[in-house]
């Protein structure tokens, strides 16, 4: 039988197996033979040891279409990144550095920008015009309002989701709008406005089935690896329909003359906050490279 690991402690693989139960397994010792370690979100294919109890095998694990390291899971079809659109004030270039950190391992991602019911109409029209053609899908909720969690619940269904974002931007509180069955405990924020953190370990709750959801720990900070210097500017989507207008090929869109995308963003077609974050990141690496 199939299904999907849910949750992995003390050598434990929680599955919620296709006949809708989880059982308890453990695995087999070929995986620690070849040094495979099962993670949450593998697939595999277990065999039911007792039914009454619901224990089993992890027998094998399906192939994995890709693999987070923090956290550790497998399979991740898209991630929801949750930034408060007030209190904290959203960290832009922050929430970029996730945006890039997603793009290298190809995972789709949806921004949800919470706290609504605290934040202006201006705020939310600013944010959506820095989004606008960054290749993104964008909405807006209020989980203290119960506003949007519609458009969550639908832009989740049928995937594993990975939520991610700072301290205190409402994640948890979030999943447990989500998914009632499930209490998470929820942080207060500090009179510094930055969130403890509330989220210690990696479990997929099962929403509905084949509908998963993971709240990860929150993050103040944001390294970006693996990427070069030259490379930067391809992750950033709105410059793509400008660049074939540049004066020199590899354009950087720095300090290089007759640059199309500095000329759209003069023309306000691209965000100035999205094009500030771009040029500190390329300073970022380029410094880097130098070491």
């Amino acid at each position: 039988m199939q299904g999907k690991i849910i949750r992995g402690v003390g050598g434990f693989y929680y599955v919620d197996a296709a006949d809708g139960n989880v059982y308890e397994c453990r695995a087999k010792g070929i995986f620690r033979k070849n040094k495979i370690k099962p993670l949450v979100g593998d697939n595999v294919e277990i065999s039911v040891l007792d039914e009454t109890a619901r224990t089993g095998n992890v027998d094998a694990l399906l192939p994995r279409r890709n693999a987070l390291i923090r956290p550790a899971v497998a399979n991740v079809d898209q991630a929801l990144v949750v930034f408060a659109a007030a209190s904290p004030k959203p960290n832009l270039n922050l929430l970029d550095r996730f945006l890039i950190s997603m793009q290298q391992q190809d995972i789709p991602v949806i921004i949800c920008f919470n706290k609504m019911d605290i934040a202006s109409d201006e705020c939310a029209k600013a944010l959506e015009e820095t989004y606008r053609g960054s290749g993104y899908r964008i909405c807006f909720a209020s989980v203290a309002r119960r506003e949007g969690i519609e458009e969550i619940q639908a832009l989740l269904e049928g995937k594993t989701t990975v939520a991610a974002g700072p301290s205190g931007v409402g994640k948890s509180s979030l999943t447990n709008e989500l998914q009632p069955d499930i209490r998470m405990e929820v942080g207060e924020i500090s009179r510094i406005e930055r969130g403890r953190h509330t989220t210690r370990h990696t479990e997929l709750i099962v929403l509905r089935r084949n509908t998963y959801f993971l709240d990860t720990p929150g993050f103040s900070s944001l390294y970006l690896q693996g990427i070069e210097y030259g490379e930067l500017r391809d992750y950033f989507h709105e410059f793509l329909q400008y660049e074939p207008y540049c004066r020199f090929q590899g354009c950087m869109h720095l300090s290089e003359p007759d640059c199309a995308v500095k000329e759209a963003l003069a023309k306000g077609r691209i965000s100035q906050s999205r094009y500030e974050n771009y040029v500190q990141l390329a300073q970022e690496l380029r410094d880097k490279k130098k070491y």
